[in-house]
Parts: structure tokens; sequence; C-alpha cells
């Protein structure tokens, strides 16, 4: 294999293949990253294992990842706002910016969203990969490039926090300890709240968001609900002013919320009032990207990073 831009492409339901493919050059407005490191996200997973989401089906080789950063290694035409050897987190999204939701604003809404690794836009769990310059943040020099590829989980943390109020002196309810939930108990912190709660069926992860800063934590034994509050609300000696969802469970209190606000988590990250790195506990190489996603079917660790760089 040449790995000119060895990638890792997903064709169906558990055929997941590492290719070479031609290197990408990037238009007008657009920067060629050399990818670093890509985090494996649950949707990267369940895409492999299942081969849709909802109504996002895959019907045709894509590129997996969106939970990234890279260096950037060439310009396309126009871009004056970066420069090749810039360190960038990526945003995965890049909306139309023509529709009333673009224009006001709310483009995390925009129904033309183009998304990574969402059928039919590729991924970049790949060597390089090229997107629209202005989705490109460029990095402080103390911020890593895997503490970068965290900032989209972590920007979800950001808008479903601001969207709940959450603000000095909240009570908060977290409802599971994956990598969602684990960003969230760092960001109702960080933004004040005075007591938080976590629920989850694995130990180990409850273990996790201690270390993180949960003040307690409630192991979840049962699909009914109101026994879970029950046991949430003995816990922290009251009811939670807030709650958000982040497991998917079915039995969850309420429904999950996805969008992104990215500086605003650069800022958190930059500033220390936010430390992401405990997130990151298996590390990979792009060659051992399948092994990778295995890893992370199994259910090990919290984060798995794969580096794209070649060493």
């Amino acid at each position: 294999m040449a790995d000119t831009n060895l990638t890792a492409m997903l064709y169906k339901t558990d055929d997941l293949r590492m290719e070479d493919l031609p290197v990408p050059k990037p238009g007008p407005g657009q920067v060629q990253l050399s990818m670093q490191e890509v985090g494996i996200c649950g949707s990267d997973v369940h895409f492999w294992t299942n081969g849709r989401i909802g109504d996002y089906i895959v019907k045709a080789p894509m590129a997996l990842g969106h939970e990234a950063s890279g260096i950037v290694s060439e310009l396309g035409q126009g871009v004056t706002s970066l420069k090749v050897g810039d360190r960038v987190a990526i945003e995965p999204g890049v909306p139309c910016r023509m529709c009333n939701y673009c224009k006001t604003g709310r483009y995390n809404l925009c129904v033309d969203m183009k998304f990574c690794a969402t059928p039919p836009c590729h991924g970049n769990l790949a060597r390089y990969y090229v997107l629209d310059a202005d989705f490109c943040f460029k990095l402080p020099d103390h911020v890593s490039l895997e503490e970068g590829a965290l900032l989209e989980p972590l920007s979800v943390a950001v808008h479903a926090t601001n969207r709940a109020g959450v603000g000095l002196g909240s009570t908060v309810l977290i409802c599971g300890a994956g990598p969602i939930g684990l960003v969230h108990i760092l960001t109702a912190k960080a933004k004040g709240a005075s007591v938080v709660c976590i629920t989850d069926i694995d130990d180990s992860r409850l273990q996790k968001a201690k270390e993180l800063g949960a003040d307690y934590t409630v192991k979840v034994t049962s699909r009914d609900a109101q026994q879970t509050a029950q046991l949430v609300e003995e816990a922290m000696g009251e009811k939670p002013d807030i709650t958000i969802e982040c497991s998917g469970a079915p039995s969850s209190l309420q429904t999950a919320v996805y969008a992104v606000n990215y500086p605003t988590a650069l800022a958190m990250v930059a500033s220390g009032k936010v430390n992401v790195k405990p997130l990151i506990t298996h590390k990979f190489k792009l060659e051992e990207s399948i092994k990778a996603f295995e890893a992370t079917k199994r259910g090990e660790g919290i984060k798995i990073m794969i580096s794209c760089a070649r060493n």
C-alpha cells in the first residue's frame, strides 16, 4: 500500500476497510489538512455495526470520523484566515450559509448541513482531508491537538448547558456517563453548577465521573425510571433543577440534545476552565483503525483517539 491518503472506509454493516485514496486538493475558500487526531464517536460505531442511524443509511462507501484536529498543509484560493502549518480544530458540520437558520446565526439547524461521516458525506479519519477554512479553528500553542479533537463532543455540552440554563448554583442531573455525559460534568462545573449528579449502569464510568468532579453518582439497576429518580433524589438530597439526558436509553428522562458551539468550547479549554485530557484512555495509529473500532465496540475505556500523522 503506497499510503498516499490512507482512509478508514465503511462499505456496509461490519465491513470497514483501510484504503489508499488520492490526496484531495482544496478548492476556493478551503484548506487541505494533514489530519492529526481523530476520536471515535458512538455514531461512527453505530454506522459500522448497523449501517444506518435513523434515515441516514450507508448506501455507498463512506469515510468515517468527525471528532478531529489537523495541520493546514495547503491553502485554497482566497484563504487568508489561515496559513500552512496552523494547528486547527475541525468543526465537522458545514451549513449552506443561505437559509434563514444560517442567516440568523443558528447554522446548526441548517437543513442542508453537510456533516462529516453522515451519509452521503465522507468523514475525516484519513491522512488528508479538505474543509472550508471558516470551519477550522486555530488552536493556541498551549492547546494540544488531542484537546482540539475533543472540542466536538465538548461543544455538544456547551450547547446543551446553554439551552438548559446551567449557571451559578444550579443543581444538575446528567443521565449517562459516556464521553458526552462526562464532558457535561466538566462544562456544568465550569459554568458554576453547585451540585452535579450522574447516572450510569457501569461502575468504571461512574468512577471516572467522580474523578472528573461529579458530586454524586447513581448506578442504574432497573428500567423503572421512577425508581431511578428516587435514588437520584436520595443521593442529592433534593430534586435537581436541570436534567440533561446523555445515555440514549429508552428509559432515560428526556431526549438527548445535539448541536455545536465551537468558539466557546475552545475558550473553555484554552483558559484552563475545562480539562478534557483525562477523557482519552486509549490511543491507536491510523493503520490500527479497525482495532480501535473493535475496542470501542467492546466498550473499552472512555474516549479512543486515533493518530493520523505518519510516524
